[in-house]
Protein backbone atom coordinates (compact mmCIF):
# COMPACT_ATOMS: atom_id res chain seq x y z
CA UNK A 1 0.00 0.00 0.00
CA UNK A 2 1.49 3.36 -1.24
CA UNK A 3 2.26 6.31 1.32
CA UNK A 4 -0.98 8.47 1.84
CA UNK A 5 -1.17 12.08 1.02
CA UNK A 6 -1.97 14.22 4.28
CA UNK A 7 -5.99 15.19 3.84
CA UNK A 8 -7.14 18.88 5.11
CA UNK A 9 -9.49 17.60 7.88
CA UNK A 10 -6.30 15.55 9.76
CA UNK A 11 -3.72 17.85 9.29
CA UNK A 12 -6.21 20.53 11.31
CA UNK A 13 -6.75 17.58 13.73
CA UNK A 14 -2.99 17.78 14.10
CA UNK A 15 -3.06 21.09 15.55
CA UNK A 16 -6.22 20.72 17.39
CA UNK A 17 -4.64 18.03 19.71
CA UNK A 18 -6.54 14.88 18.19
CA UNK A 19 -5.84 11.63 17.84
CA UNK A 20 -7.06 11.14 14.20
CA UNK A 21 -4.51 11.71 11.90
CA UNK A 22 -1.18 9.81 10.35
CA UNK A 23 2.31 10.06 10.38
CA UNK A 24 2.10 12.39 6.70
CA UNK A 25 -0.64 14.35 8.26
CA UNK A 26 1.57 14.64 11.18
CA UNK A 27 4.65 15.65 8.69
CA UNK A 28 2.62 18.05 7.20
CA UNK A 29 1.56 19.75 10.09
CA UNK A 30 4.88 20.12 11.40
CA UNK A 31 5.92 21.68 8.08
CA UNK A 32 3.75 24.13 8.03
CA UNK A 33 4.26 24.92 11.52
CA UNK A 34 7.86 25.48 10.82
CA UNK A 35 7.22 28.16 7.64
CA UNK A 36 4.03 29.67 9.85
CA UNK A 37 4.18 28.97 13.83
CA UNK A 38 0.51 31.05 13.80
CA UNK A 39 -1.90 28.09 12.18
CA UNK A 40 -1.80 26.05 15.47
CA UNK A 41 -3.62 29.12 17.57
CA UNK A 42 -5.55 30.29 14.33
CA UNK A 43 -7.00 26.47 14.41
CA UNK A 44 -8.10 27.03 18.08
CA UNK A 45 -9.40 30.56 17.49
CA UNK A 46 -11.75 29.45 14.27
CA UNK A 47 -13.24 26.80 16.60
CA UNK A 48 -13.35 29.66 19.23
CA UNK A 49 -15.60 31.70 16.63
CA UNK A 50 -17.24 28.69 15.58
CA UNK A 51 -18.34 28.21 19.24
CA UNK A 52 -19.49 32.12 19.17
CA UNK A 53 -21.24 31.90 16.01
CA UNK A 54 -23.21 29.05 16.76
CA UNK A 55 -24.67 30.17 19.75
CA UNK A 56 -25.86 33.69 18.59
CA UNK A 57 -27.66 31.47 15.71
CA UNK A 58 -29.14 29.78 18.00
CA UNK A 59 -30.35 32.18 20.58
CA UNK A 60 -31.63 34.19 17.77
CA UNK A 61 -33.90 30.99 17.10
CA UNK A 62 -32.31 28.94 14.59
CA UNK A 63 -32.53 25.52 14.75
CA UNK A 64 -30.61 23.62 12.00
CA UNK A 65 -27.19 23.70 10.71
CA UNK A 66 -25.29 22.38 7.96
CA UNK A 67 -21.68 22.64 8.64
CA UNK A 68 -19.92 21.98 5.90
CA UNK A 69 -16.22 21.07 5.67
CA UNK A 70 -16.62 20.36 9.18
CA UNK A 71 -13.33 17.91 10.00
CA UNK A 72 -13.43 15.46 12.53
CA UNK A 73 -14.86 15.75 15.75
CA UNK A 74 -13.84 17.49 18.33
CA UNK A 75 -14.41 19.71 22.04
CA UNK A 76 -17.21 21.84 21.23
CA UNK A 77 -19.20 20.41 18.55
CA UNK A 78 -21.84 22.49 16.70
CA UNK A 79 -24.72 20.01 17.58
CA UNK A 80 -23.46 20.27 21.74
CA UNK A 81 -23.10 24.23 20.87
CA UNK A 82 -26.48 24.93 19.69
CA UNK A 83 -27.74 21.91 21.98
CA UNK A 84 -27.09 24.06 24.96
CA UNK A 85 -29.12 26.65 23.90
CA UNK A 86 -32.40 24.58 22.16
CA UNK A 87 -31.74 20.90 22.62
CA UNK A 88 -34.30 20.28 19.78
CA UNK A 89 -31.83 21.53 16.88
CA UNK A 90 -30.47 19.63 14.01
CA UNK A 91 -27.55 19.37 12.46
CA UNK A 92 -25.72 18.27 9.41
CA UNK A 93 -22.14 17.57 9.50
CA UNK A 94 -20.25 17.56 5.95
CA UNK A 95 -17.13 16.77 5.01
CA UNK A 96 -14.66 15.02 2.13
CA UNK A 97 -12.70 12.85 4.51
CA UNK A 98 -13.89 9.41 4.77
CA UNK A 99 -11.55 9.12 8.14
CA UNK A 100 -13.44 12.08 9.08
CA UNK A 101 -17.36 10.86 8.27
CA UNK A 102 -16.48 7.70 9.78
CA UNK A 103 -14.87 9.08 13.68
CA UNK A 104 -17.99 11.23 13.13
CA UNK A 105 -21.00 8.97 12.14
CA UNK A 106 -19.34 6.67 15.70
CA UNK A 107 -19.73 10.34 17.67
CA UNK A 108 -23.61 10.82 16.84
CA UNK A 109 -24.57 6.93 16.17
CA UNK A 110 -28.49 6.49 17.85
CA UNK A 111 -28.62 10.18 18.08
CA UNK A 112 -31.73 11.92 16.76
CA UNK A 113 -31.29 14.73 14.55
CA UNK A 114 -27.68 14.16 13.82
CA UNK A 115 -26.61 13.36 10.48
CA UNK A 116 -22.67 12.90 8.77
CA UNK A 117 -22.15 12.66 5.35
CA UNK A 118 -19.08 11.96 3.27
CA UNK A 119 -19.06 14.52 -0.21
CA UNK A 120 -17.35 16.92 -1.58
CA UNK A 121 -19.01 19.99 -0.39
CA UNK A 122 -18.54 21.48 -3.71
CA UNK A 123 -20.45 19.00 -5.63
CA UNK A 124 -23.71 21.16 -4.13
CA UNK A 125 -26.46 19.16 -6.00
CA UNK A 126 -25.38 15.93 -4.19
CA UNK A 127 -24.74 17.44 -0.94
CA UNK A 128 -28.38 19.09 -1.26
CA UNK A 129 -29.98 16.53 -2.73
CA UNK A 130 -28.14 13.88 -0.42
CA UNK A 131 -30.71 11.45 2.04
CA UNK A 132 -29.03 12.97 5.35
CA UNK A 133 -29.61 16.32 4.35
CA UNK A 134 -33.36 15.64 3.48
CA UNK A 135 -33.83 13.72 6.36
CA UNK A 136 -32.16 15.90 9.09
CA UNK A 137 -33.19 19.41 7.89
CA UNK A 138 -36.13 21.34 6.35
CA UNK A 139 -34.97 24.08 4.33
CA UNK A 140 -38.02 25.81 3.76
CA UNK A 141 -36.96 27.16 7.45
CA UNK A 142 -34.04 29.26 8.68
CA UNK A 143 -31.00 27.35 8.70
CA UNK A 144 -27.36 28.52 9.78
CA UNK A 145 -24.99 27.46 6.71
CA UNK A 146 -21.52 27.25 8.66
CA UNK A 147 -18.29 27.39 6.39
CA UNK A 148 -15.48 27.38 8.66
CA UNK A 149 -12.37 28.06 7.27
CA UNK A 150 -12.97 25.92 4.25
CA UNK A 151 -13.89 28.46 1.35
CA UNK A 152 -9.83 28.89 1.03
CA UNK A 153 -9.63 24.87 -0.27
CA UNK A 154 -12.08 25.82 -3.02
CA UNK A 155 -10.05 27.00 -5.54
CA UNK A 156 -12.62 27.84 -8.22
CA UNK A 157 -16.29 29.10 -8.27
CA UNK A 158 -16.04 29.65 -4.61
CA UNK A 159 -18.95 32.48 -5.31
CA UNK A 160 -20.99 29.72 -6.88
CA UNK A 161 -20.67 27.59 -4.51
CA UNK A 162 -21.81 29.93 -1.75
CA UNK A 163 -24.83 31.24 -3.51
CA UNK A 164 -25.80 27.56 -3.76
CA UNK A 165 -26.48 27.03 -0.65
CA UNK A 166 -27.82 30.78 -0.11
CA UNK A 167 -30.72 30.01 -3.02
CA UNK A 168 -31.95 26.85 -1.49
CA UNK A 169 -32.07 28.37 2.46
CA UNK A 170 -35.17 30.45 3.51
CA UNK A 171 -35.28 34.00 4.51
CA UNK A 172 -33.72 34.61 7.71
CA UNK A 173 -30.95 31.66 6.93
CA UNK A 174 -27.85 32.62 8.40
CA UNK A 175 -24.65 32.12 6.38
CA UNK A 176 -20.63 32.08 8.93
CA UNK A 177 -17.91 32.05 7.22
CA UNK A 178 -13.89 32.23 8.32
CA UNK A 179 -11.21 32.75 5.82
CA UNK A 180 -7.71 33.04 5.21
CA UNK A 181 -6.68 36.40 4.04
CA UNK A 182 -3.57 37.54 2.26
CA UNK A 183 -4.63 41.31 2.90
CA UNK A 184 -2.24 41.43 5.94
CA UNK A 185 1.31 39.63 4.83
CA UNK A 186 0.79 38.54 1.41
CA UNK A 187 4.51 37.33 1.08
CA UNK A 188 4.06 35.18 3.89
CA UNK A 189 0.70 34.21 2.89
CA UNK A 190 2.04 33.35 -0.38
CA UNK A 191 4.96 30.59 1.45
CA UNK A 192 2.17 29.08 3.37
CA UNK A 193 -0.03 28.50 0.16
CA UNK A 194 3.28 27.12 -1.51
CA UNK A 195 3.54 24.61 1.80
CA UNK A 196 0.08 23.69 1.30
CA UNK A 197 0.32 22.51 -2.68
CA UNK A 198 1.27 19.13 -1.05
CA UNK A 199 -1.87 18.76 0.47
CA UNK A 200 -5.10 17.29 -1.12
CA UNK A 201 -6.42 20.09 -1.67
CA UNK A 202 -4.31 23.39 -2.09
CA UNK A 203 -5.29 26.61 -0.01
CA UNK A 204 -6.17 30.45 -1.93
CA UNK A 205 -5.86 33.26 0.39
CA UNK A 206 -8.61 36.02 -0.84
CA UNK A 207 -8.91 39.91 -0.13
CA UNK A 208 -10.98 41.26 2.31
CA UNK A 209 -13.08 42.54 -1.14
CA UNK A 210 -13.31 39.19 -2.35
CA UNK A 211 -14.24 37.74 1.25
CA UNK A 212 -16.86 40.37 1.15
CA UNK A 213 -18.73 39.96 -1.91
CA UNK A 214 -19.17 36.25 -0.81
CA UNK A 215 -21.78 37.26 1.61
CA UNK A 216 -23.85 38.82 -1.51
CA UNK A 217 -27.61 38.79 -0.78
CA UNK A 218 -26.97 38.61 3.49
CA UNK A 219 -27.21 41.46 5.95
CA UNK A 220 -23.64 41.29 7.90
CA UNK A 221 -24.19 41.42 11.66
CA UNK A 222 -21.89 43.69 13.91
CA UNK A 223 -18.94 44.27 14.22
CA UNK A 224 -19.53 43.18 10.31
CA UNK A 225 -15.96 41.70 8.48
CA UNK A 226 -13.44 41.70 11.12
CA UNK A 227 -10.31 39.77 12.27
CA UNK A 228 -11.05 36.47 13.68
CA UNK A 229 -10.44 37.18 17.23
CA UNK A 230 -12.24 40.58 16.82
CA UNK A 231 -15.73 38.81 16.33
CA UNK A 232 -17.67 39.68 19.45
CA UNK A 233 -15.14 37.73 21.62
CA UNK A 234 -16.48 36.64 25.03
CA UNK A 235 -14.87 36.67 28.23
CA UNK A 236 -13.54 32.57 28.46
CA UNK A 237 -11.96 32.90 25.20
CA UNK A 238 -8.37 33.38 25.18
CA UNK A 239 -6.52 36.00 22.45
CA UNK A 240 -3.57 34.70 21.26
CA UNK A 241 -2.84 37.71 18.95
CA UNK A 242 -1.05 40.65 20.31
CA UNK A 243 -2.17 41.67 16.74
CA UNK A 244 -5.41 40.95 15.48
CA UNK A 245 -4.38 40.39 11.78
CA UNK A 246 -1.51 38.16 12.79
CA UNK A 247 -4.55 35.84 12.59
CA UNK A 248 -4.63 36.29 8.65
CA UNK A 249 -8.43 35.51 8.71
CA UNK A 250 -11.39 37.39 8.22
CA UNK A 251 -14.76 36.07 9.79
CA UNK A 252 -18.47 37.24 9.18
CA UNK A 253 -21.95 36.32 10.02
CA UNK A 254 -24.39 37.34 7.94
CA UNK A 255 -28.54 37.04 8.16
CA UNK A 256 -30.65 36.38 4.69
Amino acid sequence: MGQRQPVTARVYDCWLGGTHNFPEDQAHAKRLLEVFPEIEPICKANRAFLRRAVRVAAQAGIEQFLDLGSGLPTEGNVHEIARAVNPSARVVYVDIDPVAAQVGRAMISGADGLEYLCADLRDTDAVLGSEEVNRCLDLSKPVAVLMIAMLPFVREKAAEVVAAFRDVSAPGSYLVISHATNEFQPEQMREVAQVYEGATLPITMRSRAEIAALFDGYRLLEPGLVTLTTWRPQPGDLDPFDDPTRSHTLVAVGQR
